[in-house]
C-alpha cells in the first residue's frame, strides 16, 4: 500500500490546519446534549459550511470540496488534533447523506443536502424500538398508505439526537408483519409532527429521545428509495457507521496524543505506561488500516461485512484509552468539569461515559462478531 501523500493531498492538509488554528473556539462549546449547546455547536457547523469544510467529500454543488476519501481522512485528523468541537451533524452528514447519495432522488439530494451541510437541518437516527435493538429486522413500528403518502404509527427509543434535532429518518414496516427483512421502508420525516421524549443520560443531559408517531403523515416523496426495499438500503447506511465515517482515525488518534501526555504529565508506573504505549500503537494501526481500505475504496473493492471488524476494534479501543485515562487520575478521575481540580475540564469522565455505548451504538459488539464469524470467517452458525 502506497502511504505517501500526493502534493495536493499535503497542500489541503496545510489549509485545514492552518483554517482550524484561527477559527477553533478556545473555549469548550457547552455539551451538544443541552439546548444551549446544541444551538453551539450548530453555529460552528455554519462556520465550517461557510468555509466548505463540514462535507469535504461531498461535490461542490452541495456545499462540498469534491474531495477524494483519502483527503477526508485527512482533514478528520486535522480536526480533531486542533481539538475542534463535536460534530452535531454526524447523523445526516456522515450516515444519511451517503445513504442519499446512493439511493435518494435528484429531488431528495437537492431538497436536503444543502440544508444539511449548512447545519439548518440537523438529523436524528430513528430505527430502535423499545423490543427491536440490536435486531432491527424486528421492529414493529408500520406505515399505512394514505391519500399521496403515508401514516406513520409506532415507538422509536435511542434516537440520537433527537432531543433537539430538525427532521429524522428510520424504518417502518410496509409490509405484512412477521416478514422481518422484507416490508421495510426507509423513511424521512420532521420531527416537529412526532412527540419527542427526551432520554437523560448518565451525565444528566438529554443526548437521546423516544419518538412516538400517532398517524403523522409523510408525503411520498420522503421515502428514501422504493417502498419495500427499505432493508437493504438501511444496510448501506449501517455499513457507513460502522465502516470508516462515522469513527474515523483522526478522532482516536487525538485521543491516544492526550493519553500520552497525561500519563507524561503524571509520571506514569511502567505498568501504565507500557498500556498507554499499546493504546498509541493499537490508534495508529487503526489509522493505517483505515488507509489502506481506503485505498481499496478507490480502487472500486467493497467494505461489506468486514466493516465490523473495525466497529469492535474502534469501539474497544475507545472505551480501553479512556478507563487508562482515568486510572492515570486516580481520585482525580472521576471530577465533573464543575469541580476546581478536574483535569481537562472533566473531558476524560465525560469521554469515558460516552465510550461506554460504542460497543452498543451501530449494531452491539457481540452481533457484530457474529457478523464476523458468519460472512467475514466463514463460520458455521
Amino acid at each position: 500500500m502506497d502511504l505517501d501523500f500526493t502534493a495536493a493531498e499535503q497542500e489541503f492538509r496545510a489549509e485545514v490546519r492552518e483554517w482550524l488554528a484561527g477559527n477553533v473556539p478556545r473555549e469548550r462549546l457547552p455539551s451538544m446534549d443541552t439546548r444551549a449547546g446544541f444551538e453551539a455547536h450548530r453555529e460552528w457547523e455554519r462556520q465550517l459550511a461557510h468555509a466548505r469544510l463540514s462535507a469535504v467529500s461531498w461535490p461542490r454543488e452541495y456545499g462540498g470540496r469534491a474531495a477524494s476519501l483519502i483527503e477526508w481522512l485527512v482533514f478528520e485528523e486535522e480536526y480533531w488534533a486542533a481539538g475542534a468541537p463535536g460534530r452535531v451533524t454526524q447523523n445526516g452528514i456522515l450516515l444519511l447523506a451517503p445513504t442519499l447519495f446512493s439511493y435518494g432522488s435528484a429531488a431528495q439530494r437537492d431538497r436536503f443536502l444543502p440544508g444539511m451541510a449548512r447545519a439548518d437541518h440537523i438529523w436524528a437516527q430513528a430505527w430502535s424500538e423499545p423490543e427491536a435493538g440490536s435486531d432491527l429486522a424486528a421492529l414493529t413500528a408500520r406505515a399505512e398508505p394514505a391519500g399521496g403518502g403515508w401514516r406513520l404509527h409506532g415507538h422509536k427509543t435511542w434516537s440520537s439526537r433527537a432531543s433537539h434535532a430538525d427532521w429524522g429518518f428510520g424504518l417502518f414496516r410496509t409490509g405484512p408483519p412477521g416478514e422481518r427483512h422484507r416490508g421495510l421502508t426507509y423513511f424521512l420525516f420532521p420531527l416537529a409532527e412526532v412527540e419527542v421524549r427526551p432520554i437523560t443520560q448518565l451525565n444528566g443531559a438529554p443526548g437521546f429521545a423516544e419518538l412516538r408517531f400517532d398517524g403523522v403523515f409523510v408525503p411520498g416523496d420522503q421515502v428514501l428509495g422504493e417502498p419495500g426495499q427499505g432493508w437493504r438500503i438501511a444496510m448501506a447506511t449501517a455499513s457507513s457507521e460502522r465502516g470508516l465515517t462515522l469513527r474515523s482515525p483522526g478522532r482516536f488518534l487525538a485521543t491516544a496524543d492526550r493519553l500520552l501526555r497525561l500519563a507524561r504529565a503524571n509520571d506514569a508506573d511502567p505498568v501504565l505506561a507500557d498500556e498507554v504505549a499499546r493504546a498509541w500503537l493499537d490508534a495508529e494501526a487503526y489509522r493505517l488500516h483505515t488507509y489502506a481500505t481506503a485505498r481499496r475504496i478507490a480502487a472500486g473493492q467493497e467494505i461489506g461485512s468486514a466493516a465490523s471488524m473495525g466497529k469492535v476494534f474502534w469501539s474497544e479501543l475507545d472505551v480501553r484509552m479512556h478507563h487508562l485515562a482515568l486510572r492515570l487520575l486516580g481520585e482525580r478521575g472521576p471530577l465533573s468539569a464543575a469541580a476546581p481540580d478536574a483535569e481537562d475540564d472533566g473531558r476524560w469522565l465525560d469521554g469515558f461515559l460516552f465510550s461506554l455505548a460504542g460497543p452498543i451504538y451501530a449494531g452491539t459488539n457481540e452481533i457484530q462478531r457474529t457478523i464476523i464469524a458468519e460472512r467475514v470467517l466463514g463460520l458455521p452458525r
